[in-house]
């Protein structure tokens, strides 16, 4: 085991801890549960929660429907505030444009429908149908 000195050093972090103090996920469990599930990748390989980072590495990272991809800069010695966090690593052009296109594409997306139709939501459908 590391302790919180040799965590600061540039040798590496796990990355589960790493993703936690970086601020990408809210609990380190959380962190742990999405690279054991396949969610993060390391230069381009799928990762144990054990893998070390270091300087330099790619990550991919998918959060829901969000898929992130950033460079490794530094190696946070605490789960700090987010602007020292935002330190630690720096966020490829290619996936700051897709996910910017994601939004706008979920800001012109129809708004899901609320449940079942009331009868008055049925009649215009009925309606609609029959032309």
């Amino acid at each position: 085991m590391t302790d919180e000195k040799s965590a600061g050093d540039q040798s590496g972090l796990r990355i589960d801890k790493w993703l936690w103090f970086a601020r990408l996920f809210k609990s380190r469990s959380q962190a742990t549960e999405a690279v054991a599930g396949g969610l993060v990748h390391v230069n381009g390989d799928r990762v144990k929660p054990s893998r070390v980072v270091h300087v330099d590495d790619r990550l991919h990272i998918t959060k829901d429907e969000t898929r992130l991809e950033v460079i490794v800069r530094g190696m946070p010695v605490r789960r700090g505030p987010a602007p020292e966090a935002r330190q630690h690593y720096e966020e490829t052009p290619e996936s700051i444009a897709a996910r910017e296109q994601q939004r706008e594409r979920n800001r012109l997306a129809a708004p899901a429908p609320d449940g079942r139709p009331d009868k008055h939501a049925r009649r215009v459908l009925r309606d609609l149908r029959r032309g």
